[in-house]
């Protein structure tokens, strides 16, 4: 299956965007960092073969990992392919890395990936610092998108009538 990639105003083409981590998390804060890729995972990438459900990123010895992304290998490709799920590491400044980890030593919060893109030719990976929903605050956020999804089609019908 290949995705359709999306593209926005700012030159930047939207490859694999995480809706469940926006589902069953609050995003605190966002921040984008660059991906250490091989040949054939970007050459993926651009066929818009990526997918974020159940990824993390984990701060080992100073150094940030992006975890259990899978990237398909390349239709194209021969064995020189990629492993689709490995660590990759993620391009971030030494405060950026020291903030994140801070993060996570409070209490109840994780890193995830949000969205992965290309911009300026480069993939990105926009990570967000997170805090898991309860089942109610899930219910609350359902019921609030209902009731603006009908608001907006009452606000066209009446315009339309």
């Amino acid at each position: 299956m290949v995705m359709k990639i999306k593209s926005d105003d700012e030159g930047t083409r939207a490859v694999a965007t995480n809706r469940k981590a926006f589902h069953d998390y609050h995003v605190l804060d966002k921040l984008e960092a660059g991906v250490m890729l091989r040949g054939t995972e970007v050459k993926s990438l651009r066929e818009g073969r990526a997918n974020l459900t159940d990824s993390y990123v984990q701060v080992r010895s100073g150094e940030a990992f992006l975890l259990n992304v899978h990237i398909s290998p390349y239709s194209h490709g021969n064995i020189e392919n990629h492993d689709p799920t490995r660590s990759r590491k993620l391009l971030l400044h030494k405060r950026q890395i020291e903030r994140l980890e801070a993060e996570m030593m409070r209490k109840g919060l994780s890193i995830v990936p949000l969205r992965l893109y290309f911009r300026g030719g480069r993939v990105k990976v926009e990570i967000g610092v997170v805090r898991g929903k309860k089942l109610y605050d899930k219910r609350e956020t359902d019921k609030r998108r209902e009731a603006d999804r009908e608001a907006a089609a009452a606000v066209k019908n009446s315009r339309n009538s």
